[in-house]
């Protein structure tokens, strides 16, 4: 996806689990590298995608979106089903930049819609999302990935 500033974003690989392990471990989500790594493979033959932000060091944030195809969209509908950005790089835009990453993706799979799946308690993420364009709906918040719709 390229990089700014020596931030990175890109697709996962099974060689990232070890450091998304210790990422996911600050959100309490303890995921053994092992298992991680089959699953981040898995996604690479689905309907989805993970992207890191890695900056020097190991992945400092990770989107997890994947896009499906309902009754009442003509066009398949992509929904974030994780995105965390590690403590100490937040406030820096790479939240930013892993959703913007998402949408390009959510858009080259012809969706129309990103679905951000939230519980409505996280005052913080509700905040970020509507900064980002978000608004409640869905799950949690929804925005159309195209103008004018």
């Amino acid at each position: 996806m390229g990089s700014r500033y020596g931030l990175e974003i890109r697709a996962a690989s099974a060689a990232e689990a070890p450091g998304l392990a210790v990422l996911l471990a600050e959100t309490g989500l303890a995921v053994p590298s092992d298992p991680l790594a089959e699953r981040l493979e898995a996604m690479r033959t689905g309907a989805g995608v993970a992207l890191i932000a890695q900056e020097w060091g190991p992945p400092s944030g990770l989107v997890v979106l994947h896009w499906y195809r309902t009754l009442t969209e003509p066009r398949p509908v992509a929904q974030v089903t994780t995105l965390f950005v590690g403590a100490e790089q937040r406030r820096r835009g790479v939240g930013r930049l892993l959703l913007k990453a998402a949408s390009q993706a959510a858009r080259m799979a012809e969706c129309d819609t990103l679905e951000l799946v939230a519980p409505p308690e996280l005052t913080d993420l509700d905040a970020f999302c509507r900064a980002t364009g978000f608004v409640p709906g869905g799950p949690g918040f929804v925005r159309p990935l195209r103008k004018g719709r």
